[in-house]
């Protein structure tokens, strides 16, 4: 399923790519669990200059993977090591997107296993995410893959609205 896909390292000049994966696969994902009028105004523009600072700022301790296949990005994954521990993890998966046409085939995981491979030699033990509560494909894929599902919270969305999210957590990181 991921042979013809080159996983790699991502570089400041993926960050349009990456913003407009971002944007795909969160109208796909997201549509009925944060307002619409957010996900139809999301523009890629308005996030590749945040990621070329991310892309700049890469190292072991902070690195993004990307999923290429003909030429084209299908896929990401960003992942960080934390200052302060949170619920027994030093590490957190902040991002992993593919894009909807491309989901179900094991790029996810490879992505997921990338970051954490990297966030492991920068030595990290524990690796945390969060995801919407009401994500339920999401919740499958991170306990598919091993993850505990740990902590529910609510935060305050961009328009005030309030929505759940839950931690899980890879307590014993292992590439």
């Amino acid at each position: 399923m991921t042979e013809d896909v080159l996983f790699r390292r991502a570089r400041k000049g993926d960050a349009a790519s990456i913003a407009g994966v971002r944007i795909d696969a969160w109208r796909a994902s997201y549509r009925g669990l944060v307002p619409d009028s957010y996900l139809d105004h999301l523009k890629p523009e308005e996030s590749v200059k945040l990621w070329e600072q991310v892309l700049e700022a890469s190292s072991d301790a902070a690195c993004t993977f990307v999923a290429e296949s003909g030429g084209e990005i299908i896929g990401f994954a960003s992942g960080m090591t934390l200052a302060e521990s949170r619920f027994g993890c030093d590490a957190e998966l902040t991002a992993i997107c593919v894009l909807p046409d491309e989901q179900r085939k094991g790029i996810g995981k490879r992505l997921l296993a990338n970051v954490a491979a990297t966030l492991i030699s920068a030595g990290a033990t524990g690796l945390m995410a969060w995801v919407l509560s009401k994500n339920e494909g999401a919740g499958e894929f991170f306990a598919s893959l091993g993850a505990e599902r740990l902590y529910e919270q609510t935060f305050t969305w961009d328009d005030g609205s309030e929505l759940d999210e839950t931690g899980f957590v890879w307590r014993k990181l292992h590439s």
